[in-house]
C-alpha cells in the first residue's frame, strides 16, 4: 500500500532569499480572495526583510490557511509554510496544549485520524476498517492544534507521543502534522488518510470520470513531488477530474468563493473529498452528492 519513500529532503532556505519572483501570487488564496500583496507570503517575506516585527504582521498570517501551495512552486526553496508558523509562535499569547487522555497505544500499524475525522465516528470507523489500521488513543491532536495556532509544544510531550509512534507504520489525518513527522520521525512509513485510502484497488475502481476528487492539500504540498506522480496514475486510470491547478498545486476548500472558483465549468457527478471537513463548503455550493473517499466503499 505504501509507494517508495521520499527522498531526503533538501535544506530549506529562509524569508532573506526571496527574491519577489511572485510565483506564489498564482497559488496563493489569501492572494485570490483579497488582492491585497501584503496578504501573500512574498508580501510577508519582503516586509521581513524590511524589519517587520510579527506583531506587525498578525493580521496577514492569522489570514493565511496554511495550505501549503507556495512552497513547491518557490523556485528559492523556501519554507513559507514554515516562515508563518515561526511567525504565529512570535506573536505569543496562543494557546498551549491541553491535557489529554492517555489511552493504551495498539502495536503495529496505527491510524491518527485528526479532529475532523474524530468528529464523525461512523466515518472513522470506516476508514479503520478499510485500511485495517488501529486508531491510535493519542493521535497528538493537540500538537496539531499547537502547530496550526503558533503554540508551545513542550519537548517533553512532543517526546513522549514520538515514542509511542516509534517503529509503526502511520496513517495521518492531520496534513500539518504529517508534515512535522515527517520532519521529526524521518525513517517511519507516513501516509495521508487520502494517500493511504486512494491506494486501495476497490476504492479507485469506484472513482468516475464524472467525478471531481478533491485532494487535501497539506498533506500533498508537503510531499509535492512524489504525490504528483501518485495522483497524476490515479486520474489516468479513473478519468476524475481533481482540485489541481496547471502547476500541479492543490487548490484549497478554504471557503465557498474558491470552492466556486475551482468548479467553475465543471458540471460533476460527485465530489469526493479527502477531508471530512470539505465537504461542506462543496455542499453549500453544488447540488450533487459531496463524498468521503471512503464512503465510495458503500456507494
Amino acid at each position: 500500500m505504501f509507494g517508495l519513500s521520499p527522498k531526503a529532503p533538501v535544506a530549506p532556505r529562509d524569508y532573506t532569499a526571496c527574491s519577489g519572483c511572485s510565483l506564489c501570487f498564482l497559488v496563493c488564496p489569501m492572494w485570490r480572495s483579497s488582492r491585497d500583496p501584503r496578504f501573500t507570503p512574498e508580501g510577508l517575506a519582503k516586509a521581513l526583510q524590511c524589519g517587520a516585527t510579527a506583531s506587525q504582521l498578525a493580521e496577514v498570517i492569522d489570514a493565511c490557511s496554511l495550505c501549503g501551495a507556495c512552497d513547491p512552486v518557490c523556485p528559492e526553496g523556501i519554507d513559507l509554510t514554515g516562515m508563518i508558523m515561526d511567525l504565529r509562535r512570535e506573536t505569543g499569547d496562543r494557546p498551549g496544549l491541553s491535557p489529554i487522555s492517555r489511552e493504551p497505544q495498539p502495536a503495529g500499524a496505527l491510524l491518527l485520524p485528526g479532529v475532523d475525522l474524530r468528529a464523525n465516528p461512523e466515518l472513522l470507523a470506516r476508514v479503520g476498517a478499510l485500511l485495517g489500521f488501529a486508531s491510535a488513543g493519542d493521535d497528538g491532536a493537540d500538537i496539531a492544534l499547537a502547530l496550526e495556532v503558533g503554540g508551545d509544544i513542550p519537548s517533553a510531550r512532543r517526546r513522549r507521543f514520538l515514542d509511542s509512534l516509534d517503529g509503526r507504520t502511520l496513517v495521518v489525518g492531520d496534513g500539518l502534522l504529517l508534515a512535522a513527522l515527517r520532519r521529526w520521525l524521518p525513517a517511519a512509513r507516513l501516509q495521508s488518510v487520502g494517500e493511504a485510502l486512494s491506494n486501495l484497488t476497490a476504492l479507485r475502481r469506484r472513482l468516475a470520470s464524472a467525478d471531481f476528487y478533491v485532494i487535501e492539500p497539506r498533506a500533498y504540498h508537503a510531499d509535492h513531488e512524489r504525490l504528483v506522480t501518485h495522483y497524476d496514475r490515479l486520474r489516468a486510470e479513473t478519468g476524475c477530474a481533481m482540485n489541481l491547478d496547471l502547476q500541479r498545486i492543490a487548490i484549497p476548500a478554504t471557503d465557498e468563493a474558491e470552492v466556486s472558483w475551482m468548479l467553475r465549468g465543471r458540471k460533476p457527478a460527485r465530489i469526493v473529498v479527502e477531508n471530512p471537513a470539505d465537504r461542506a463548503a462543496f455542499e453549500n455550493v453544488r447540488d450533487v452528492p459531496v463524498l468521503h473517499i471512503a464512503e465510495l466503499a458503500e456507494a
